[in-house]
C-alpha cells in the first residue's frame, strides 16, 4: 500500500484546482506529477495545482515569511511554474479558512508575484489585492486563423495580451496558444484575452492561459481586461482620483474588478471547496515517467 497524500478540489468561477496541503514542504511535486494530477481523464483533473506551504519552509518564499505565513506554490496544468493566479489565490485563502488555519477577514498570502492582501467576506466572496498593473508600451498583435487584432500589453505579475473583438466566437479554438507578434515582447509566452462589451463598464472575455489552454476563468486576466478597458474608455484612476470598477463575465461566472487611484487592482469573486480525498502515491509514481 502506497503512502496516502491528502488533497482537496476547489474552484473560483470554475477555474479549478487540485489543492495539496504540505505545510513543511515535504513533498517533491515534479512537473510530471502536477501534469498527472491535472489530467482530466487519467488524474483528478484541474487547471492547476495549489501547493500549500508555510513560507518559512519554502526557499522561494522565506524572504516573505515575516509578512505572510503561507505561500501559494502555484503550478499550471502542464506542470510549469506560474508567477501568479488570481482565482487560485481566492481558492487558496478559502482552503486556509476551511482547514481552520485562518478566520474570515484579512490575511496575507505569499506568491511568486509578491505578497497579496486577501479579505474573506462572510457572505462567501473573497477579495484579493492583485497589485498594480504595468502597461508596457510595446505594440502587440494577436491572431486567429487569417484575422489579426491589436492587443493591449498588460502585466499583472504575469503577462497578458488583451484584444477587443466583435464576438467571443472570433477567438476560435483556444486550446492552443494564439500567435502573437512580435515574439520578443513575450519571450516566455503570454496569456491572451479576447473581450467584448456587454454594457457600460461591463465586459465578457475568453482566455487562453499560458500552460493550461482555454480555462473557464482567469483572475489576473480579468484584472488585465478591466485595466485595458478602462484605458480604452479614457478612465485612469491615477490621473482622476476616481476608482474604476468593471464587471467581467468569464465562462465560469462573474468577477468584479476595481482599479484604485493608488494603482492597486482589487478582484472580488467566489471561491468554493468541493471535495476532499487522498492521492495514492503508487498511482502517482506509475503515472509519471
Amino acid at each position: 500500500m502506497g503512502m496516502r497524500i491528502p488533497f482537496l478540489k476547489g474552484h473560483g468561477t470554475e477555474n479549478d484546482f487540485v489543492i495539496v496541503p504540505d505545510p513543511d514542504n515535504a513533498l517533491d511535486l515534479t512537473p510530471a506529477d502536477v501534469a498527472a494530477l491535472c489530467d482530466r481523464r487519467a488524474g483528478i483533473g484541474a487547471d492547476g495545482v495549489l501547493h500549500v506551504v508555510r513560507s518559512a519552509a519554502h526557499p522561494e518564499a522565506r524572504g516573505m515569511a515575516a509578512e505572510a505565513e503561507w505561500f501559494m506554490d502555484y503550478r499550471n496544468g502542464d506542470g510549469s511554474i506560474a508567477e501568479m493566479c488570481g482565482n487560485g489565490v481566492r481558492v487558496f485563502a478559502r482552503y486556509l479558512q476551511h482547514a481552520g488555519q485562518v478566520p474570515a477577514g484579512d490575511l496575507a498570502v505569499a506568491t511568486r508575484g509578491g505578497v497579496k492582501a486577501v479579505h474573506i467576506d462572510k457572505d462567501g466572496d473573497v477579495t484579493v489585492g492583485m497589485g498594480r498593473a504595468r502597461l508596457p508600451g510595446a505594440d502587440v498583435t494577436v491572431s486567429v486563423a487569417d484575422r489579426t487584432w491589436p492587443a493591449r500589453n498588460v502585466n499583472m505579475g504575469n503577462p497578458h495580451a488583451v484584444a477587443f473583438v466583435d464576438d467571443l466566437a472570433d477567438a476560435g479554438d483556444l486550446r492552443t496558444p494564439p500567435p502573437f507578434s512580435p515574439a520578443s515582447v513575450y519571450p516566455d509566452g503570454v496569456n491572451v484575452e479576447f473581450v467584448v462589451d456587454r454594457g457600460p463598464r461591463h465586459v465578457a472575455m475568453r482566455v487562453h492561459e499560458r500552460g493550461s489552454g482555454e480555462t473557464r476563468s482567469c483572475g489576473t486576466g480579468a484584472c488585465a481586461v478591466a485595466v485595458a478597458a478602462a484605458r480604452r474608455d479614457g478612465a485612469d484612476p491615477a490621473a482622476t482620483g476616481i476608482p474604476a470598477t468593471y464587471t467581467v463575465d468569464v465562462p465560469g461566472g462573474r468577477l468584479v474588478i476595481t482599479e484604485r487611484p493608488d494603482g492597486e487592482v482589487e478582484m472580488t469573486g467566489p471561491a468554493v471547496i468541493v471535495a476532499e480525498g487522498e492521492i495514492d502515491s503508487e498511482w502517482l509514481e506509475n503515472a509519471t515517467p
